[in-house]
């Protein structure tokens, strides 16, 4: 580990990481405040109103308790786009941005392998997504337990952003292999950017059911289930391994990659 480049790292990124972390907060607060009678009444006649579309985005069932209403407006579609725009931003900046600016020679020219600046930059942005996505976990227990005392399950609240972090591993080891291994900053941003919201779209499909509903098979976003992370359900298990599978053996190409590649610096 490079504990200078990851020091810089830390300080370059922490305006970044603030703000999607303040979005992230002021939603989750605004979300868990919702969770009353008068506005279930008020999303349920919305939900009526657009059933497709609330359904797309994992909104149809508001659920009989503060754990299902949570999961419903905040598993659905924030808390998987906000932090997959994180992960992007990073993952292209801490590889392919020094090698498109030409700064990858430099740190090359230190003594450090390219394995261990490597390893830095992926230990870092894994770090990063814990840090940011146990923070949000907390603040929203901390905000449910000042309105709604003894409403959450912290069990399965644990459990559900627990498949969170496996989810946004196996994501991030991708945009990180993507990063490691484009010609250009353009090509990275296009695959990292491309694939994760081609399969949230198609995941959004399958969410309106009928013919579409067979669609979750080709998404990474199917091996994230909230409602059987909820109930601790013995398939969510498999699940979180395929998750993390995929992220570890994404993070490890991806350091082969960039071990082995030619740069053009």
């Amino acid at each position: 580990m490079n504990f200078t480049l990851l020091k810089h790292e830390m300080l370059a990124t922490i305006k970044l990481f603030t703000i999607i972390l303040a979005v992230l907060m002021l939603y989750i607060i605004s979300i868990v405040y919702m969770y009353n009678p008068e506005m279930s009444n008020t999303l349920n006649k919305l939900t009526e109103t657009m059933p497709e579309l609330m359904s797309a985005f994992g909104m149809s069932n508001i659920g009989n308790s503060l754990i299902e209403f949570l999961s419903t407006y905040l598993y659905g579609f924030l808390l998987l786009i906000l932090p997959l725009v994180f992960i992007i931003m990073l993952a292209n900046k801490l590889m392919m941005g020094y090698i498109d600016n030409g700064s990858m020679a430099y740190l090359i020219a230190t003594p450090n392998t390219r394995f261990k600046i490597v390893f830095t930059q992926a230990f870092f942005l894994i770090a990063s997504i814990f840090i940011l996505l146990t923070v949000t976990t907390l603040i929203a227990i901390l905000f449910s337990g000042i309105l709604f005392p003894n409403e959450l399950d912290l069990s399965a609240f644990l459990t559900l952003n627990i498949g969170l972090f496996f989810l946004h591993f196996a994501i991030s080891g991708y945009c990180f292999l993507v990063s490691c291994s484009s010609k250009d900053l353009r090509t990275s941003y296009a695959y990292s950017t491309g694939i994760p919201i081609l399969f949230y779209l198609i995941q959004a499909l399958s969410n309106m059911g009928g013919s579409l509903e067979k669609l979750k098979y080709f998404t990474i976003y199917s091996l994230f289930a909230p409602e059987k992370l909820m109930t601790q359900n013995s398939s969510s298990i498999w699940m979180l391994g395929a998750l993390f599978v995929i992220g570890l053996l994404c993070y490890m190409l991806a350091i082969r990659v960039f071990v082995k590649r030619d740069l053009h610096l």
